[in-house]
């Protein structure tokens, strides 16, 4: 007997099914609801999977089978791909499930909620910097997708009306962002026809944003530049301040105005707390340029999924005709939003944690992240295993007179420092001292002394968000060239962790990393056993000959039949004819992914 090629579990339980149901009495089992278990879905049926049953079931037994298939999902708070917060408090749960029939549209039926969605805009226009004189004005989304998106839409209605108010046409706008980018960036310029001019990354710019590639693809079609604040890659901040005066002296040489906009998904809930800042850069609304900020209320914020913010430094920024007025219920609303209905909850909850922890308490909370990303990353490179392509472990080493590009003020190599760029640093912090006056932070009048006896903050490191992006050391992969950093993520799998391996963005792809986002719920203890893992992990790997992992890389997305000899032959020739077609087209042999942005994992 020819053993079957394929092998289709479903239909192998439905013939087994089928051969039960035909035994003696099988079928006419009278099933008696004593336990959730106790019903046709315990030994007789699967259940449905794609059809609307005819007849109902007990909640508690359809509880029971769901969350049972649901334990085969990752554990949030081992997931340390994502930035997306996995804890709140039990009284901002109770908040939480109290309001979860709340619809955010209906402005007219829930006055209360609406009222904390524009104390919350008001809290973060004042944390970003918005200056006197200036009429903020935001409003919650879905996250920070939804955000960049009007943001993007804002800048681009504000170029064509310019445009036309010259006699000028308005036909092809472009848009300039980093290969670092996240996916929503791109997706703005797809969906609303803007040309995505999407710049290449290097070690040299910290895989961020290149000021000078900036300075070279600007013209007068250019209606912004998208800055990151905090790149999902490596965790490092672009250097908003120095693209800013790029654009000064663009404008000073041509009469063009080109605004920014601050994609601050994960920094904007972090830099504004920390000691570190962002190195003397100003970022914010302190910068004219900077026209809007967006922020996922769902990651830094400590809300869970979805909610995200997006707040114009005045509402001049905001082009009328975007705005809708609306007669809806009885009442009369303003909405400026690619979504209409959408949950309310979260944003009780984002304000539940401003009002809540403070100032301080977020400080606290981003501090801590911090600290223990830094005992990672000193952790992993203890081993010599590993080096760290994120910097936040390391010292702030600032080069003499300029700023290095694309690296916030940050070279590794360079030990010089400037006066200039040390100055900023002591006045915002003595700046920040008068604001929070129980703030630990040095001002410029601290003495020697006291300097050494405060504790260790983000201060005494690169600025950046709480990421961990590591890889093989280079004499640990010539050493063993078998183990490959795939194999460590789908080990450290196994073992509940979820850690991504990925290329770095395109023109730097070559070089894969690992990396783990510390959030507020993983711990000093959490990171003891992470490490811990990664290590007997290594171990095993390294004391072992080439480890054949494929059938294992093929664990994602549900079931599948085995892989044969035949499949991989056909892959195997399929991925060598996508390489001779890559090499006819100059694509260097070997690229894991091509150009564009990656989706990354955020």
């Amino acid at each position: 007997m020819s053993l079957s090629r394929h092998v289709d579990p479903e239909e192998i339980i439905h013939h087994l099914k089928d051969i039960k149901l035909q035994e003696k009495g099988s079928g006419s089992q009278r099933q008696n609801h004593l336990t959730p278990y106790n019903s046709s879905y315990a030994s007789q049926e699967d259940i449905p999977k794609y059809k609307i049953p005819e007849k109902g079931t007990p909640g508690d037994t359809v509880y029971a089978m769901l969350r049972d298939e649901l334990d085969l999902d990752g554990r949030p708070n081992l997931n340390m791909a994502s930035f997306v917060n996995t804890y709140i408090e039990k009284d901002a749960q109770k908040l939480f499930v109290e309001n979860l029939g709340k619809n955010l549209s209906d402005n007219d039926e829930y006055p209360a909620m609406i009222s904390f969605s524009d104390r919350c805009v008001s809290i973060l226009a004042h944390l970003w910097g918005v200056q006197k004189g200036e009429k903020a004005i935001g409003t919650a989304t879905v996250g920070s997708s939804e955000a960049v998106h009007l943001g993007g839409l804002a800048m681009k209605r504000r170029w064509q009306e310019k445009r036309r108010a010259e006699g000028k046409d308005a036909y092809k706008p472009n848009i300039i962002m980093g290969a670092n980018a996240q996916v929503a960036l791109e997706k703005f310029a797809r969906y609303f026809d803007v040309e995505a001019r999407i710049l290449p990354v290097s070690a040299q710019s910290n895989y961020c944003l290149d000021p000078a590639l900036v300075k070279e693809n600007l013209d007068e079609n250019t209606i912004g530049v998208f800055v990151i604040l905090g790149s999902t890659y490596t965790g490092h901040y672009e250097p908003v301040e120095e693209i800013h005066k790029i654009l000064d002296d663009f404008e000073s040489q041509t009469g063009i105005d080109i605004p920014i906009h601050v994609d601050a998904a994960s920094g904007g809930f972090v830099a504004p707390f920390t000691h570190a800042k962002t190195g003397g850069q100003k970022w914010n609304f302190e910068l004219p340029r900077v026209k809007s900020i967006n922020v996922s209320g769902h990651k830094y914020g400590l809300v869970t999924p979805g909610v995200g913010w997006i707040v114009w430094r005045d509402e001049s920024f905001l082009p009328k005709h975007l705005i809708f007025e609306l007669h809806y219920l009885g009442g009369t609303e303003y909405s400026y939003t690619l979504n209409f209905s959408r949950p309310g909850a979260q944003v009780i909850v984002q304000y539940y944690n401003l009002i809540h922890l403070g100032f301080q308490g977020y400080r606290a909370v981003v501090e801590n992240c911090l600290s223990n990303a830094r005992l990672l990353s000193k952790a992993l490179e203890a081993t010599g295993w590993y080096t760290c392509v994120s910097d936040i472990h390391r010292p702030p080493q600032k080069q003499e007179g300029s700023v290095k590009s694309g690296s916030s003020g940050y070279e590794r190599k360079n030990d010089q420092s400037g006066s200039e760029s040390q100055n900023d640093d002591q006045k915002a912090e003595s700046e920040e001292s008068k604001t929070h006056a129980s703030s630990s932070s040095l001002s410029s009048k601290d003495t020697p002394e006291t300097d050494k006896n405060r504790e260790e903050t983000s201060a005494d490191y690169t600025p950046g968000l709480p990421v961990v992006s590591f890889r093989f050391t280079d004499e640990f992969q010539q050493e063993y060239p078998h183990v490959k950093q795939e194999t460590v993520s789908l080990l450290m799998r196994a073992r509940q962790w979820i850690i991504p391996n990925y290329a770095l963005p395109p023109n730097e792809d070559q070089t894969e990393i690992l990396r783990v986002v510390i959030r507020e719920s993983f711990s000093f203890d959490l990171i003891d056993r992470l490490v811990t893992d990664l290590v007997r992990v290594t171990e095993t790997l390294r004391e072992n000959d080439e480890v054949d992992l494929s059938l294992l890389q093929q664990h994602q997305g549900g079931r599948r039949r085995p892989i044969t000899k035949d499949d991989k032959r056909i892959e195997k020739e399929e991925r060598e004819g996508e390489e001779r077609k890559g090499e006819e087209r100059g694509e260097e042999k070997g690229k894991r992914m091509g150009e564009g942005i990656h989706r990354s994992v955020c």
